[in-house]
């Protein structure tokens, strides 16, 4: 598809972001080999330089003017763009545009000029990363299960960057479909998928598999303050889904934001919980969380004693 005078890149995730600049540059390329690229960044942008990076090449062919960051660009930077647009321009115009509402001005030129938009919409649900790591191994021609990419949203984190990366290196380095072993084998050992596996047992009520876990964490450098959030995450999780009713978890996921994946690991933890018992935990968790956050003298204290009466109340909440 050839690439329009103008391109409007908008969105705050940046790894979305960068890489449908990079895809429209690509395109360019092979419609003007020798395109000239000129990059301009919104925060740093001098008077009328965009009326000199559009003007026509000395040497002829293509220009592609890239203007990074509208959002964080001055007065200069607007006015110089709205009157590009006005005028019209031999270069491609590829603006990359954040959030907010600094710039509209520029942002309403483009628009009627009938400028290509690109969305980098903000990834932050769980859901919607679980569809992100599912999408990175399919674009490459491989196959994941969903264990696997639980495994991988627990071990890397969620930050979308390190996500794709930690994609990359599976695709790079093994073969066939990628199963939780494989992400185990690559990841298992980092402190963050301890966490998620501390809680995954406290919440079944497996005390001494609990703590050992918790311990193990605490020992490679975990900080309890992370561990806490994640006994509070999945704890709100049953709670959530408990109290969803009942459904498809395909649909329970889209209403509640989260993936299917924990949509059914939610319903296997609730079976063994009531409200009571469950609104105890969630109590101890919270006074937990201000005791690591420096409300307590004994942050890894705090956190072994959330453990226990999770476990506790998961028996059964006898004394």
């Amino acid at each position: 598809m050839s690439v329009p005078s103008y391109v409007l890149i908008s969105g705050p995730e940046q790894v979305i972001a960068e890489r449908a600049l990079a895809s429209t540059l690509e395109a360019i390329r092979e419609e003007e080999p020798d395109v000239e690229v000129v990059r301009l960044e919104g925060s740093l942008y001098e008077p009328g330089s965009l009326h000199v990076h559009t003007s026509p090449s000395l040497f002829g062919g293509r220009k592609a003017v890239v203007v990074r960051d509208l959002d964080e660009g001055n007065d200069a930077l607007i006015e110089d763009l709205v009157a590009i647009v006005a005028q019209g321009s031999d270069a491609v115009l590829v603006v990359t545009h954040k959030s907010g509402t600094r710039g509209k001005k520029a942002l309403d030129a483009l628009k009627k000029a009938k400028v290509r938009i690109i969305e980098a919409p903000a990834i932050k649900s769980d859901r919607d990363k679980t569809a992100f790591v599912t999408n990175e191994f399919r674009s490459k021609g491989r196959k994941v299960a969903p264990e696997a990419v639980r495994a991988l949203l627990e071990a890397v984190g969620k930050d979308l960057r390190e996500l794709a990366q930690a994609c990359q290196q599976l695709v790079d380095d093994t073969t066939g479909v990628i199963d939780a072993a494989t992400v185990e084998r690559y990841h298992g050992g980092k402190v963050e998928a301890t966490g998620f596996r501390v809680a995954d047992a406290a919440v079944a009520g497996e005390a001494a598999e609990a703590l050992r876990l918790l311990r193990h964490a605490l020992a490679t450098g975990l900080d309890p303050v992370p561990i806490v959030a994640v006994l509070a995450s999945q704890l709100r999780q049953v709670a959530r889904v408990a109290s969803a009713g009942r459904g498809r978890s395909a649909d329970l996921a889209k209403q509640l934001g989260m993936a299917p994946w924990q949509v059914d690991r939610a319903r296997a933890a609730a079976r063994g919980w009531d409200g009571d018992r469950l609104g105890r935990a969630i109590q101890a968790v919270a006074a937990a969380d201000f005791d690591v956050k420096g409300g307590g003298r004994d942050p890894v204290y705090a956190v072994e004693r959330a453990v226990l009466e999770i476990t506790r109340q998961r028996a059964g909440g006898a004394t």
